[in-house]
């Protein structure tokens, strides 16, 4: 087994609600000694998407940057994504503001988080913010 068939069974469990076997492929997938790569952690992120989750997604956010893939945007915004699921925003908005690459995929979902929890005005802020660093928003942004 490699990284990628381990990953396809961490997606499939996540894409059928199923994050606590998700959860667990993962950690079988490190006593094999398999690295995880940015489709592991997009997929671990995913999975993480409750409070009681919440312990589980600091610890991978913290093994994401120790790994150097926090750089990607993509895996930033699962972070950011993974926190606003846990019901944690101000984490979420902490993973935002430290993500080195920030594209519009990342101003939407945090942007989409304070209008989730009823934080518009801090919504509204962050769009303006986007639009001045030169970010062009689209639909999912306005959805």
């Amino acid at each position: 087994r490699n990284v990628v068939s381990w990953n396809a069974m961490m997606g499939v469990y996540t894409q059928h609600g199923q994050a606590r076997e998700a959860l667990r492929v993962f950690h079988l997938m490190q006593l094999e000694g398999v690295m995880p790569d940015k489709p592991t952690f997009i997929s671990f992120l995913s999975a993480c998407s409750c409070p009681a989750s919440l312990a589980e997604g600091k610890q991978m956010h913290a093994r994401v940057v120790a790994s150097g893939f926090d750089s990607d945007a993509v895996v930033g915004t699962a972070i950011v994504n993974m926190y606003v699921k846990c019901g944690s925003l101000d984490n979420a908005r902490n993973a935002f503001d430290t993500m080195p690459n920030r594209d519009v995929v990342s101003w939407s979902a945090i942007i989409g988080a304070y209008a989730l929890y009823g934080q518009g005005k801090e919504a509204l802020e962050l769009f303006q913010q986007m639009q001045r660093e030169g970010v062009v928003p689209n639909k999912i942004t306005f959805s």
